[in-house]
C-alpha cells in the first residue's frame, strides 16, 4: 500500500526555495545598489525574510519528510 506525501512537505520545499531566492537577491542588491535611496534599507529586511523563510521551510521539510516504511 502506498503512502501519500503530506502537502506540508511541498509547502516546506516552496518556502525553502523562496528563502534561498530572497537571500540571493538580498546579497546581490547589497553589492550592486549601494547608492539606492530605499526606505528602511538599514534594517536589511530581505535578509530577515529570506532567513526566516529558509529556516521555516527546512523545519517543515525535515518534519514532514516522507519516510519509507519497513515491510515485515
Amino acid at each position: 500500500m502506498r503512502r501519500m506525501i503530506p502537502i506540508w512537505f511541498f509547502v516546506g520545499c516552496l518556502l525553502t526555495a523562496y528563502g534561498v531566492l530572497i537571500l540571493i537577491a538580498a546579497i546581490q542588491s547589497e553589492y550592486t545598489d549601494a547608492d539606492a535611496n530605499i526606505a528602511m534599507s538599514n534594517l536589511h529586511l530581505q535578509f530577515w525574510w529570506g532567513g526566516i523563510m529558509l529556516v521555516l521551510g527546512l523545519v517543515w521539510v525535515i518534519r514532514y519528510l516522507p519516510r519509507r516504511q519497513k515491510n515485515n
